[in-house]
């Protein structure tokens, strides 16, 4: 018993390395997908997502009887530093993917439509769920007050959770059979909020830590840099990308795998130096080859290429990317199992409310007025909704608060994460349902 006491406390001290925890994520990734092909049966993702929760589940309850088991597996999933591996690791990758998979010709068509839904949608979602948020933790019922929650740090809750999650939503809406209008105005709309949902995070989380007050010149300023200068960094990129596919002439078509990787990770680096926005430059760069390589296959057999190696791996990295971070949210409860109290719980279900109704009003509102000029099917807006999945950008931006927040940042976490389990399970698993009512 002392030699096993000895080889916890040994394994609880240790630092695991980024090859240790690849390891771990990628065997969990493996057994949990064979459980739900052969048992389960659910779109691959949610399935994963359920897994590593029951997973958490018996770790904490083993961890009520076995505290060193629990401080093992806690310091293994910290290790995983959520916010760093998804930001600056895999959404990248995710959104380029993603980007190369819509349909680009559709999306021209309907770039007004998606850009007022996705602009809108953002600013009210933020302003509402927000101003609510704050007077919900303000009522004396929940006892909340003396957490000392301000209307910034509100606002900042607004802002990251208005956003879709780009990755949770390609995952679960490719596999729905929505019309190709519909398809790639959800999906469309999810590419590009993040982007303006990050802007709106990152100016708000500046008024904070300066106490400056919010003006035009300081949005329009950063907005112009972050967005514009993020869809410039990847239209440029992509221009001197598709030359280069060009110049091999479709001799080595490894090669052209070679350059796209080599593309969205030069985005990304750029961007992080110069602070652009990362993600709506590796979108506009997936775009940007979408489209061109398509328009430009009658010249050689560039299609031929980007669609049998490019698409495939691509294809191929999205679905193990998407695998091992719908694990890592599920993991997450052991991180937050320390801040959870039931009236934290109360206040989560009223919030996902809050969340779900906003976003219906922020998407008809749009759709009100777009519906005079263009098309829009039956029930478009409960479709939008519904498909707004929140996935692991909103964890990420919620780990980011700083934690001179404290009780605040703690509440924070667990209502995002509340919200974004529910998108993901209940939404997500009943979208069917709702096509098949409309």
């Amino acid at each position: 018993m002392e030699e096993v006491s000895q080889t916890f406390s040994l394994i609880e001290n240790k630092k695991f390395d980024i090859l240790e925890l690849s390891t771990i994520l990628l065997i969990l990734a493996s057994f949990f997908s064979i459980i739900n092909i052969r048992l389960l049966k659910l779109p691959m993702t949610i399935g994963l997502m359920i897994l590593a929760i029951m997973l958490s589940i018996v770790v904490l309850i083993l961890g009520f009887f076995f505290p060193s088991f629990m401080d093992i597996a806690y310091t293994i999933t910290e290790s995983f530093d959520f916010n760093f591996v998804l930001l600056q690791v895999m959404l990248p990758f995710l959104l380029f993917a993603g980007a190369m998979s819509i349909n680009v010709h559709q999306l021209r068509k309907d770039k007004t439509t998606i850009l007022l839904l996705a602009l809108f949608g953002v600013l009210f979602s933020t302003y509402v769920v927000g101003t609510l948020t704050f007077y919900l933790i303000n009522v004396p019922i929940f006892g909340l007050s003396s957490l000392g929650i301000s209307y910034i740090d509100c606002l900042l809750f607004g802002s990251l959770i208005a956003p879709t999650d780009p990755i949770a939503v390609l995952s679960i809406v490719k596999k729905m059979k929505l019309s190709p209008m519909t398809e790639t105005r959800i999906a469309g709309e999810s590419l590009f909020n993040d982007g303006i949902g990050v802007v709106v995070f990152l100016t708000l989380l500046g008024v904070k830590a300066t106490g400056a007050a919010i003006t035009f010149e300081s949005v329009g300023s950063l907005f112009f840099t972050e967005v514009i200068g993020g869809l410039a960094l990847g239209a440029i990129i992509g221009y001197f990308g598709l030359k280069l596919v060009k110049y091999i002439e479709n001799e080595h078509v490894e090669l052209e795998v070679l350059i796209t990787l080599s593309m969205v990770l030069l985005v990304s680096v750029v961007a992080n130096k110069y602070h652009l926005s990362g993600p709506l430059g590796v979108v506009i760069l997936g775009l940007y080859l979408n489209k061109h390589i398509k328009e430009d296959s009658g010249n050689g057999n560039s299609e031929l290429a980007m669609g049998d190696y490019v698409y495939k791996f691509w294809h191929l990295l999205d679905e193990t990317l998407n695998s091992i971070l719908f694990i890592l949210i599920g993991l997450e409860i052991i991180l937050l199992y320390e801040s959870f109290n039931l009236i934290y719980l109360a206040l989560s279900v009223i919030v996902i409310v809050l969340v779900v109704a906003s976003r219906y009003v922020g998407v008809s509102i749009p759709v009100v007025i777009l519906s005079q000029f263009k098309d829009f099917e039956k029930n478009t807006a409960k479709i939008i909704t519904w498909g707004g999945l929140r996935g692991g950008l909103s964890i990420a931006l919620a780990l980011n608060l700083p934690e001179s927040m404290g009780d605040a940042k703690a509440l924070i976490l667990i209502l995002t994460y509340a919200v974004v389990l529910f998108t993901i399970l209940v939404q997500g698993l009943t979208m069917q349902k709702i096509i098949k009512s409309n």
